[in-house]
């Protein structure tokens, strides 16, 4: 009879100890996309010089502009799905005193044709 006890006891206590783990895994989760999705195409077409508009125009509005760093412009993208850990891709771009675009960075690199002249 003992030994039907732990027969019964000792897979309860081990779902007991691993039965949040587990349930997590089986319950759906959502993928969450937040900020500004940026892909390469897009930042293919910024070139040296451009005016804020027309980054704008190619890009979006950024997710964020600091107080006092007008110039620095960030899209930042957030991505998480379902169980797996978040992925986070950010493009920094930067401006000079006139508005023109000047540099970029993050996980994103400028194309060959940065530097070429805007047409």
């Amino acid at each position: 009879m003992q030994l039907k006890k732990w027969l019964v006891a000792l897979p309860l206590a081990m779902m007991m100890l691993t039965g949040c783990s587990v349930l997590e895994k089986l319950v759906y989760r959502i993928d969450i996309n937040q900020g500004n999705y940026v892909e390469q195409q897009a930042v293919d077409k910024l070139k040296f010089g451009m005016t804020k508009t027309q980054v704008r125009f190619v890009m979006g509005s950024p997710m964020l502009v600091e107080n006092g760093y007008p110039n620095t412009w960030y899209y930042i993208y957030h991505h998480t799905e379902g169980h797996k850990a978040s992925v986070q891709k950010n493009l920094i771009v930067n401006f000079n005193n006139e508005g023109t675009l000047v540099d970029i960075a993050g996980d994103f690199p400028a194309s060959d044709s940065f530097f070429e002249e805007i047409r």
